[in-house]
């Protein structure tokens, strides 16, 4: 079996964004295991307007072309791993519309996190996965949380370092927990649906 192609997902759109961050961070713990192919997908290329179709395209095709193009995109892979920023304790609006802009693509396919943040995205993972149950995802257990005093010690906008490295002690663990959850999840799914 071909190794599970997975999709990194960059959430943030701001142009101050952290995000790029761990994105590279976590690109590279991935290719290094040489069992799983990845993609950073981000947001920023797919500018879609707030979702304003008839229904889900579950339920009746979708015509503002951006969102087409992001269906097809987001159907090429078999998970996702999400970059996850929260702002006021949820997902970025950027990201709950890409979310809905899509919905058989998601179904059947395993999804994580690498959230961020004071308390280390743990209320957007919690609503993401709620979110991700609705859109027939399988939700993994392991995720990566970067928050508190590690968040503010990498941040480039707290005068932070911007070096992973620096707290890859605390995170690396629960990087590897995922991605042994999503290559096993993904090739289980995607045997399943085949």
């Amino acid at each position: 079996m071909a190794n599970p192609k997975i999709a990194i997902i960059v959430s943030s759109t701001r142009p101050t964004r952290f995000a790029d961050i761990p994105t590279a961070w976590i690109k590279a713990k991935a290719e290094a295991r040489g069992d799983v192919d990845v993609e950073v997908v981000d947001l920023r290329d797919y500018v879609m307007p707030f979702f304003a179709e008839v229904a889900s395209n579950a339920w009746a095709p979708t015509q503002d072309p951006t969102a087409v193009k992001w269906q097809k995109k987001i159907a090429e892979f078999d998970g996702y791993i999400f970059v996850l920023a929260e702002y006021n304790r949820s997902i970025t609006g950027a990201l709950k519309n890409a979310l809905d802009q899509a919905n058989v693509e998601w179904n059947k396919k395993p999804m994580g996190a690498v959230g961020y943040g004071s308390t280390g995205a743990t209320n957007a993972i919690g609503h993401l996965q709620n979110i991700a149950v609705e859109l027939q995802m399988v939700s993994v257990r392991n995720n990566v949380r970067i928050g508190g005093s590690d968040f503010f010690k990498v941040h480039p906008g707290f005068g932070g370092t911007g070096n992973l490295a620096d707290i890859e002690a605390g995170i690396a663990p629960a990087a590897a927990g995922l991605l042994d959850d999503i290559v096993w999840w993904a090739k289980a799914t995607k045997a399943a649906r085949g």
